[in-house]
C-alpha cells in the first residue's frame, strides 16, 4: 500500500514540476493537455488520475514554481545577520533573475498574474498569497534593521515594502518586454538609494 502511494506522489509530482515549466512558458490558455502529456510521456487518464483539470494542474504548477523562488529567496535572507545584507542579498538575487531565472520561462508570479487577472480567480488568488509573502518578507527586514538601530526609526516598512515589490516586478516585465535588462538595473540601482537615503542613517 505504501509502495503504491510513494508511486502515486512520484507521479503527482512529475506532472507538477514538468506542467511548472509548460505554464510558465506558453501560459495556461497556450498549454494544452496535449503539451502536458508529451512533457511528462503520461496519457490523458494517467494525468487525471491525479488531478480533477487543467485548472487543478496550473494552480499546482504555479505554487510549485512560485516555491522555487520563494525558497531561493529565503535561504538568501536567512543566510545575511544585517537587515542592509538581507536587502541587498534580494537584490543581488534579481540582478541575475533575467539571465538565469530559477524556472524556466521566467517569473512565474509576474507571468501568472498577468494572464489570470481576470479569468481566473483561484490563480489570481495563488498569485496574491506570493505577493503578500513577498511583501511581509521586505516589511520584516525593514522592521528588523529599526529594532536593531540600522535604519531609521521613521523609515516606513510598508511603504518600502510596497514600493521594493512593485518596481522590481514592473522591471522585470519591462526589461521582458523590451529584450532589455537596463530597465530592471536601473530599478535595482533606485532601490539601492532608496535603502541609502530612506532607511539609513
Amino acid at each position: 500500500m505504501e509502495a503504491t502511494s510513494s508511486k502515486a506522489e512520484r507521479t503527482r509530482h512529475l506532472i507538477v514540476e514538468k506542467s511548472a515549466h509548460l505554464f510558465n512558458l506558453k501560459g495556461y490558455a497556450g498549454t494544452s493537455m496535449q503539451d502536458i502529456m508529451a512533457a511528462t510521456g503520461l496519457t490523458k487518464g494517467g494525468i487525471y488520475g491525479h488531478f480533477e483539470s487543467k485548472e487543478e494542474i496550473a494552480l499546482a504548477a504555479f505554487e510549485h514554481a512560485a516555491g522555487v523562488v520563494t525558497q531561493l529567496l529565503a535561504e538568501k535572507i536567512a543566510a545575511k545577520i544585517t537587515a542592509t545584507a538581507k536587502l541587498q542579498a534580494l537584490l543581488s538575487f534579481y540582478k541575475t533573475y533575467l539571465i538565469a531565472p530559477p524556472v524556466q520561462g521566467g517569473c512565474p508570479v509576474l507571468n501568472t498574474s498577468v494572464e489570470a487577472d481576470d479569468t481566473n480567480p483561484l490563480l489570481r488568488a495563488s498569485v496574491v498569497r506570493v505577493l503578500n509573502r513577498l511583501h511581509k518578507s521586505v516589511a520584516n527586514i525593514v522592521k528588523l534593521g529599526i529594532t536593531q538601530g540600522e535604519f531609521k526609526a521613521s523609515a516606513d516598512a510598508e511603504r518600502f515594502s510596497i514600493l521594493f515589490v512593485s518596481m522590481v516586478e514592473g522591471g522585470v516585465m519591462v526589461s521582458k518586454a523590451y529584450g532589455d535588462p537596463k530597465y530592471l538595473a536601473t530599478v535595482l540601482q533606485q532601490l539601492e538609494l532608496m535603502i541609502d537615503q530612506e532607511l539609513k542613517f
